[in-house]
């Protein structure tokens, strides 16, 4: 009886350092700041039927993405932008309310945070 009671109380204990050991990996994915998520919801939505290039896009066989296309980025992009300290005006002042510019340093600071959030992963490894 003792020899079943000790084999069970060592097969929980492994049971929930297995579970403890789940639960305490972070990954990138939920890591992520709600800013970043909307960004990536924003992206992955291009490929949405509705906001595929229209045949008239495609016809112009640039790799820039249509008006109406960075429009659907850009209020993920703000949002992104404006939640790592930045201020309306400065980022007014820095990108001119271009869609582009806007959409590039959204892009650069998505890209900072994901690395961030890597190393941060790895280090506590």
């Amino acid at each position: 009886m003792k020899k079943y009671l000790l084999l069970t109380a060592f097969a929980t204990l492994t049971l929930l350092s297995c579970n403890n050991e789940g639960t305490a990996v972070n990954t990138v994915e939920s890591m992520k700041t709600p800013a970043m998520e909307n960004f990536d919801k924003a992206f992955k939505s291009l490929g949405d039927p509705q906001n595929r290039p229209t045949e008239e896009e495609k016809k112009r066989n640039t790799s820039e993405l249509s008006d109406r296309r960075k429009a659907l980025l850009v209020p993920a992009s703000k949002e992104l932008i404006l939640s790592s300290g930045v201020t309306e005006s400065e980022l007014m002042r820095k990108t001119g309310g271009d869609m582009s510019q806007i959409i590039v340093w959204a892009t650069q600071i998505y890209m900072k945070k994901s690395d961030e959030i890597r190393k941060n992963i790895k280090s506590e490894k």
